[in-house]
């Protein structure tokens, strides 16, 4: 038995050195932190580390009306971008 459990480390170790030298983050925990930006000819809502957008609005105030329901629901923050692209707030909504 124990020969299995020292094989299946090495499996293990050895499968994360792959991803780590693939650029992956083995680590790094997931957030649930929900970016407003804009998009097309309005405003989205995004997860922190997703290319897919969550939902689209036409009123950056909707946007961010979702994105705080989001993040209450994960005790995450809101981070809300001009249309620009830059940073214009961040609301907290851990406890």
């Amino acid at each position: 038995m124990s020969k299995q459990n020292d094989f299946t480390k090495a499996i293990l170790n050895l499968i994360e050195a792959i991803l780590k030298a693939l650029g992956y983050n083995t680590t790094k925990k997931r957030t649930w932190h929900q970016h407003v930006v804009p998009y097309e000819d309005g405003w989205a809502v995004r997860r922190e580390g997703n290319k897919r957008i969550t939902s689209k609005h036409r009123k950056q105030s909707t946007a961010i009306r979702k994105a705080k329901t989001l993040a209450k629901r994960y005790k995450a923050d809101v981070i809300i971008h001009r249309e620009v692209g830059g940073i214009r707030y961040r609301i907290n909504h851990e406890d």
